[in-house]
């Protein structure tokens, strides 16, 4: 019958014939009807490798299950049971292998199970043998690293990273990991020309969800493998920007329900951070200077402004009057803000949003957030190359600070922002999507394309979005025709040396294709830019203002090599500005293309 035709009723019987078990022999091939079999005894080894040595096993009953144990290797029952699915007396189920292999492989304690099943010859019973081989207790990693870039001349980093295994006998696993870099500063901005950074962090692993006074296994079975993490970092830093010391502590979890599903919550992330060098702004933020700089040169006549004459020096290379960090740029922007000198509008304009970003991105923060992430695909492999990946995050910070503000009596600031440890806690909502399709177009030719959309509004104690946790424009893996931080907001020309903003829109379209062995090519487009919306910033060029802002969407177009070392794809990508919204509207398109104005972008592993 063809249902493709069927006018009203789409639905057909379909009859499917199973036939007899064939059984292969030495020296002939038997059948036999399928029989319905059931589990019968579980043996579990848990260091088959020494059980060989009798002497060296005792064994314990637990639940349905047999568990042999060495002396070399111990493991708590609870969480064997927790991670094997075979049940005694119930009916085997392909399924049940393929979670008790994937829960048991996710513990990371053992190498690749081994389950073995042995028929009873004298009923329709069926034994299960699972060998496992604990994988060695420590596993300490290093790596190691040479940079370079505009800002630092050259930069050598280690890494080490310990693992403890199994460290309290339930398929914990102890990460401690530290990391420094030292190297040679590309200016003399700082007393110093050099720079470092060290830090390191701590987390603890275990398979299941934790949560107080609550049984999570009945929410979320142990066969979608339940993670908990624990962590606690540290970063310090000496002679790069600010100088930031970093705090962060993590209480998540995640969550598989099978290949293609993914869920992670982050119940706690808590992140605190303290610019140690503050009066530095100025010497590191140099687009941000000049612009206060060139305010300043309509004030700097000592016989129209004495007041202001000692906030400049003579500049020895031309002899101008420049502003003095820092004593000269704060004494300068508190005299035109408090009005000790009469500036025009324009002016005090200028300086009070200078000033306004000063502050933002001087002090310190404090980010008590809570997230969750859905990650969705179809991909069966490394080698499948048409399938889509979906992932939508949600965030909020500051509300559990809020509520308690109701009866704990915060301290306030100036701005009326209230205070935890004399820091404002950030307050916001932010919400990501991202969407990436692949199409296999046969003969290792891909068309991969991305959408991604990301917006975080402040609110409560919070007028605008930390800079760690807002958006930027341009980098290898965004729009490659601009470099990071260079892009936007909107159609500003990057006037701040890092460009930041709460709202992103990104769409990359890009074909690959091969060159010769494990050289492979790419064109590209990517479009997108970043706005500010609902905060503090009111430049009209910066803000998005409804469809009429998606004029400001910048468009680089462009072409790439990628090698194929095997564990990783190491990219290159020169990009040039199409579409430059950041230009007057007559001389948008193509004004920098060509190779003189093109952007080199050099990045590992694909850019999505």
């Amino acid at each position: 019958r063809d249902t493709a035709r069927a006018a009203d009723d789409q639905k057909m019987n379909i009859t499917l014939n199973i036939g007899d078990l064939k059984t292969r022999g030495e020296n002939e091939v038997t059948t036999s009807a399928y029989k319905v079999e059931k589990i019968d005894k579980i043996n579990i080894y848990t260091d088959y490798l020494s059980t060989n040595n009798q002497d060296s096993i005792y064994t314990i009953d637990y639940q349905d299950y047999t568990i042999h144990y060495s002396k070399n290797f111990d493991i708590k029952p609870k969480t064997l049971a927790n991670a094997i699915f075979f049940k005694k007396d119930s009916i085997y189920r392909d399924v049940d292998k393929i979670r008790t292999s994937r829960q048991l492989n996710a513990l990371n304690v053992f190498k690749y199970p081994n389950i073995i099943f042995e028929a009873d010859s004298l009923g329709n019973k069926v034994n299960t043998n699972i060998y496992l081989a604990p994988k060695t207790k420590y596993a300490l990693g290093t790596n190691f690293e040479v940079s370079r870039s505009n800002l630092r001349r050259l930069g050598v980093g280690l890494g080490t990273t310990l693992l403890i295994r199994n460290i309290f006998k339930g398929a914990e696993n102890l990460s401690i990991s530290a990391n420094g870099s030292y190297g040679l500063l590309s200016s003399n901005t700082f007393e110093a020309n050099y720079f470092s950074e060290f830090g390191g962090d701590i987390s603890l692993d275990f398979p299941r969800i934790w949560f107080p006074f609550i049984n999570t296994s009945r929410i979320i079975p142990n066969y979608t493998l339940p993670k908990t993490r624990i962590a606690i970092g540290t970063n310090f830093q000496n002679n790069i920007g600010l100088d930031k010391q970093t705090f962060n502590t993590v209480l998540g979890y995640s969550w598989t329900p099978s290949d293609f599903v993914n869920h992670d919550v982050e119940l706690l992330n808590i992140q605190f951070v303290r610019n140690v060098n503050s009066n530095r702004f100025y010497n590191v933020y140099t687009n941000t200077y000049e612009l206060l700089d060139e305010i300043a040169d309509s004030y700097e006549d000592a016989t129209l402004y004495p007041e202001l004459a000692e906030y400049f020096e003579t500049d020895d290379s031309d002899d101008d009057l420049n502003l003095i960090i820092p004593s000269g740029t704060s004494g300068f922007t508190n005299a035109i803000l408090d009005g000790t000198v009469s500036a025009t509008t324009d002016d005090f304009e200028d300086v009070n949003t200078i000033e306004e970003r000063r502050i933002r991105l001087t002090e310190n923060n404090l980010i008590f957030a809570s997230n969750y992430t859905f990650n969705k695909t179809n991909r069966t492999g490394v080698l499948d190359n048409t399938f889509y990946q979906f992932r939508w995050k949600i965030e909020g910070a500051g509300n559990v600070l809020s509520a308690f503000s109701t009866f704990i009596p915060f301290n306030k600031n100036d701005d009326d922002q209230l205070l935890v440890f004399g820091v404002p806690f950030s307050q916001y909502i932010k919400n990501e999507f991202e969407y990436v399709k692949y199409w296999d177009l046969k003969r290792s030719n891909v068309l991969a394309a991305r959408a991604f959309f990301g917006i975080a509004i402040p609110y409560g104690n919070s007028d605008n979005i930390p800079f760690v946790r807002s958006y930027f424009g341009g980098g290898s893996n965004d729009n490659r025709a601009w470099f990071p931080y260079s892009l936007g907001p909107g159609s500003t020309s990057a006037i701040n040396d890092f460009n930041e903003a709460n709202l992103k829109l990104a769409l990359n379209l890009e074909y690959r294709f091969p060159i010769a062995g494990d050289i492979n090519g790419a064109i590209f487009a990517d479009a997108g830019n970043i706005w500010n919306v609902l905060d503090n910033v009111e430049d009209p060029d910066a803000t998005f203002d409804g469809l009429a802002s998606l004029k400001d969407i910048a468009l680089g177009t462009g072409m790439g090599l990628r090698y194929d070392f095997t564990y990783f794809l190491f990219r290159l990508d020169l990009g040039f500005k199409t579409y430059n919204p950041a230009e007057i509207q007559s001389k948008r398109w193509f004004r920098d293309y060509n190779f003189a104005n093109a952007v080199l972008q050099i990045g590992i592993n694909y850019p999505f």
